[in-house]
């Protein structure tokens, strides 16, 4: 069995990227300011006062495509040490190490929780980070 498709195969294609939350929204949120996302039409916020039971959003932009799924529990990762590994991780780059340190103070002005500092690293500057769903995710100097 061929690991790479031959000219005649066809291969799915990955379209979405799927983190499970217990708040679908307030996760979708965070990201979409992170990111510089937009939700997908019909995925928008309600209006004010307006009920919000979404429990599966999906954000877009420039070959991406970010979906929360909720879920009524969800163990957050204990990474980098403890029983819950980070299981899926997403790694998010800059071009420099001042983009890294203005990314870093909006990343937690959004709500992340620093894991890991390593921004002196001088081959790999970087920071690791848990969301408000507490899922790893890592912004390095790429």
């Amino acid at each position: 069995m061929s690991a790479q498709p031959t000219p005649e195969q066809s291969v799915p294609t990955l379209q979405s990227t799927v983190l499970d939350c217990e708040d679908a929204r307030a996760l979708a949120e965070f990201y979409r300011q992170l990111l510089g996302l937009r939700y997908r039409p019909g995925d928008e916020p309600p209006a004010e006062g307006e009920p919000d039971d979404a429990d599966w959003l999906v954000l877009v932009g420039a070959g991406v495509r970010l979906a929360f799924q909720q879920v009524p529990r969800l163990p957050r990762a204990t990474w980098p040490e403890g029983e819950v590994p980070q299981q899926l991780h997403l790694d998010l780059t800059v071009p420099s190490g001042s983009e890294l340190l203005v990314q870093h103070k909006r990343a937690l002005t959004l709500g992340a929780r620093l894991l890991l500092d390593r921004a002196a690293d001088i081959d790999e500057p970087l920071y690791v980070y848990a969301d408000p769903a507490g899922h790893p995710f890592c912004i390095f100097v790429g």
